[in-house]
């Protein structure tokens, strides 16, 4: 799971929002553009360019706004942004396999959650060379996580695998320093021109597990 830090939400959704009346209440459901885009974007630049859950690159054509507290029962969460994010596989289509959001649907537990809002989020989970995803704990609120996001599936361990390989190879653990990777985590946690590339914080949660964090 990717952090995520929130930012302002888009003028013109809180002027659409701000439109209620004894006559008309704004919902998700009625929601469309330019308002909709505006806030699909804003999400989208927040996130640095980056899935919320499984940290792939996303655009507005590979992503959908994701409520993580669904829609059922939580409907009255619909329009509050900090609910909102954006998840990896687009709004119309019907991936195979699917992870992420189009995964996890309407299935939340306020027992056994962990929220990319959450400061330390990241640390719930850790990660093998093989690019697979484990709880950092077991019978953890990460497992839930882990199960109802599909995060563990084939495609997205080759995809962690692929790029974890592509640093952290046998030459770099033959004889790594602390300092080298104080260096991988800072590249890594700071997205250039506003961008993160796919999985970039899966590489320094990596080093920061070398370091025993």
């Amino acid at each position: 799971m990717k952090r995520v830090i929130k930012g302002t939400e888009p003028a013109s959704f809180i002027r659409w929002k701000a439109l209620a009346s004894e006559e008309w209440s704004p919902s998700y459901s009625i929601l469309r553009n330019p308002e909709k885009q505006e806030l699909h974007e804003s999400l989208i630049r927040e996130q640095g360019f980056v899935c919320c859950y499984c940290g792939n690159k996303v655009t507005l054509q590979t992503s959908h706004i994701e409520h993580f507290r669904p829609q059922k029962p939580f409907d009255h969460l619909g329009l509050v942004y900090t609910n909102l994010h954006a998840s990896c596989q687009g709004e119309t289509e019907e991936p195979k396999p699917a992870h992420c959001g189009h995964n996890k649907g309407n299935r939340f537990s306020e027992d056994a959650h962990v929220s990319p809002l959450d400061e330390n989020c990241e640390s719930h989970f850790r990660y093998t060379l093989i690019g697979q995803i484990e709880s950092a704990k077991t019978g953890t609120s990460a497992e839930n996580m882990i199960d109802i996001l599909a995060l563990d599936i084939s495609f997205l361990n080759n995809r962690r695998k692929e790029k974890l390989e592509g640093i952290f190879d046998d030459d770099f653990l033959a004889d790594f320093s602390v300092k080298e990777l104080e260096a991988i985590i800072q590249q890594y946690r700071q997205p250039q021109n506003g961008q993160h590339d796919a999985f970039d914080h899966i590489i320094a949660r990596y080093a920061e597990q070398l370091l025993g964090r």
